[in-house]
């Protein structure tokens, strides 16, 4: 008889628990500013970019443009960004960020800084669960090829 899958051994069951966990945690931490979790990562890349193509920035935060287009149109009406065809190429979109972003990223940064520190994780702790979870995320996708 094989062994019954429990769903609180599930390590794919504690990754979703935290990925609803850091949702939920990240609602909250934007709220102030309007933002959702994922429009705060296209605007991490931006603050470090500059600028930068549609396609560029989906391989950053790994969404494809049907997910991405609808996000940054959001972003380009709330005054966030600014998407432009490149002189250079006109088939190339740049998005590239507003005067209002630029006015407020170092506000996005201390509000998000403060929220992490409500965890207290110690810095140690932090570091060994970005390298764990980076090494879960690879072996996930060499294990995905090998089923395809």
């Amino acid at each position: 008889m094989t062994e019954p899958i429990l769903l609180d051994e599930q390590l794919c069951f504690e990754v979703y628990q935290a990925h609803k966990a850091f949702n939920h945690f990240y609602a909250q931490a934007l709220a102030p500013f309007h933002l959702t979790y994922a429009q705060y990562i296209v605007l991490l890349v931006l603050f470090q970019e500059e600028k930068i193509s549609v396609k560029e920035l989906g391989q950053h935060v790994g969404l494809d443009s049907g997910t991405l287009t609808p996000l940054l149109k959001r972003l380009e009406k709330d005054g966030w960004i600014k998407r432009e065809r490149s002189q250079a190429d006109e088939r190339r979109l740049e998005i590239g960020l507003t005067t209002m972003a630029q006015r407020k990223k170092e506000s996005i940064f201390e509000h998000v800084r403060g929220c992490v520190s409500v965890l207290e994780l110690p810095e140690e702790s932090y570091r060994r669960m970005m390298t764990d979870v980076a090494f879960l995320t690879n072996q996930i996708d060499h294990a995905t090829e090998k089923l395809s």
